[in-house]
């Protein structure tokens, strides 16, 4: 089936719930004003933060709307999405984003990354904010490659902001013994939760007028089996109902009825 089928059955200007939201257009729920809030106060402290929750749960999108609320010339924005590239890989990221060229021995990249982030402060008056996403796949090494370098003292004076987000499994493993020298530097924590059904259902409208339909389009029964399968979880909100939008349109329904949403949340499950 066609986008544009679907898009001029329902009368959109644009496909709703789409990833590619300015960060203007997001909706401010609850616990993503809360992560942002988290997050800003972190880069501000220039402290070690730790963001976790659930896939889908909108990790990216508040660090997205977070960085992107930072003045540019103040700022530089470090960030490392996939933790399989090992300690090298990683540190030659952070070392070649600040105009560096890496050492080839590694050992002394560790030294290296630190003084390229003290410098970028130091000597261009720009905060270094570093974000390592999926972090709950980090492995040991890499763990202890981010604690040391975090060793300027995280309390006072640190040069740069940094970000693990992860998976909740993050949580656990930073309690271990071998990462409890980490987990003491910790000074924001945050566990982003789902969407309460009151936001879901503020949520749906929100992307729905953002594409040309403020009349209403879901029923509150729809909504209702939309919020309690996907847990609230911006992501599976999203996927549900494009799915229970696509199901109406099939049976030339004027409005996501129940029985869409029902066939939707199946459809998901059988994927």
């Amino acid at each position: 089936m066609s986008i544009q089928r679907l898009q001029s059955h329902w009368g959109f200007t644009a496909m709703p719930f789409g990833r590619a939201l300015a960060p203007s257009m997001l909706h401010r729920h609850a616990a993503h004003a809360e992560a942002v809030a988290r997050i800003g106060w972190c880069i501000d402290q220039h402290a070690l933060g730790v963001l976790t929750g659930e896939v889908g749960a909108g990790k990216t999108v508040a660090v997205r709307a977070a960085t992107a609320a930072l003045d540019t010339s103040r700022h530089v924005v470090i960030y490392l999405p996939n933790p399989s590239v090992g300690v090298r890989g990683m540190l030659h990221h952070i070392v070649s984003a600040l105009g560096q060229v890496p050492s080839f021995y590694t050992a002394t990249l560790v030294p290296q990354a630190a003084e390229a982030l003290a410098a970028e402060h130091a000597e261009r008056g720009r905060t270094p904010v570093v974000i390592f996403d999926e972090a709950h796949l980090l492995d040991n090494t890499q763990m202890e490659a981010v604690r040391m370098l975090t060793n300027h003292d995280m309390d006072s004076g640190a040069p740069f902001a940094a970000l693990l987000i992860g998976q909740p499994t993050l949580r656990q493993r930073l309690r271990l013994g071998v990462l409890a020298a980490l987990d003491q530097r910790i000074a924001v924590r945050y566990a982003l939760a789902g969407m309460s059904p009151t936001e879901t259902g503020a949520y749906i409208t929100h992307h729905l007028k953002l594409a040309g339909r403020a009349d209403t389009l879901f029923s509150d029964d729809a909504i209702t089996l939309i919020h309690n399968a996907s847990r609230g979880y911006p992501r599976a909100v999203n996927n549900l109902a494009v799915n229970a939008l696509t199901a109406a349109f099939a049976k030339s329904s004027a409005i996501v009825d129940e029985k869409a949403a029902r066939i939707a949340i199946s459809e998901e499950g059988a994927d």
